[in-house]
């Protein structure tokens, strides 16, 4: 992952958040860890969201592999943000579209056309959100308008449980957006060479005869 893809992903520093320096030891390491688990653990009083990174962070650097990983591109998944994690899996599904795309490789630009879908994506989750609101509200007025109901209530509860599922339908709808658009704030900075076509070698049609 080079300097752009790092500056589009938000990841725990591990070295920041236990305080030691990049070219520490395991014992240092080690001994950092204990140091903060003493005041950080929630036995402690410790926020316990705060304490899980800090574990997370410690068993990155104690792993020699996953620390050499993140060292050289200052990327680790277990410490991205969730919203990242899920732009990351928007992305990856249309990584494996670009690899199988069977046109030569500068033929055409596979990051544009990662932007378009990206929008394209998007645009489509709004306009069904707008489809599922409409429906919702729909719903609504029909249970407005339900005149005496018997004890039971059947036809509201039905009704009413059509609403809820609207209702997490669009909640869904809206996380997907948000895991799309910062999919599409990861591509900011790349560019993509396209191969230099000259005009010579542009074959026009032939005239008709």
């Amino acid at each position: 992952m080079n300097a752009e893809a790092r500056r589009g992903a938000r990841v725990i520093d591990p070295y920041e958040m236990l305080n030691v320096e990049r070219e520490a030891d395991e014992a240092a390491i080690k001994a950092a860890y204990r140091k903060l688990a003493k005041s950080e653990h929630p036995d402690a009083g410790g926020d316990a969201d705060r304490f899980a990174k800090m574990s997370a962070c410690y068993e990155l650097l104690k792993d020699p592999v996953r620390r050499k990983v993140y060292d050289d591109t200052g990327y680790d998944p277990q410490l991205a943000e969730p919203t990242d994690l899920k732009g990351l899996m928007v992305l990856e599904s249309l990584v494996n579209d670009m690899i199988l795309d069977e046109r030569e490789p500068g033929s055409f630009d596979p990051v544009a056309s990662l932007r378009r879908k990206l929008t394209d994506d998007i645009l489509k989750a709004r306009f069904h959100i707008l489809e599922l609101e409409r429906h919702r509200g729909r719903v609504r007025k029909h249970i407005d308008r339900l005149g005496k109901r018997p004890e039971a209530d059947v036809l509201g509860s039905m009704l009413r449980a059509r609403t809820q599922s609207i209702t997490d339908a669009i909640r869904a709808s809206e996380t997907q957006i948000q895991a799309i658009e910062r999919a599409y704030s990861m591509l900011d900075g790349y560019s993509y060479e396209m191969e230099h076509v000259n005009d010579d070698e542009i074959e026009l049609p032939k005239a008709a005869e």
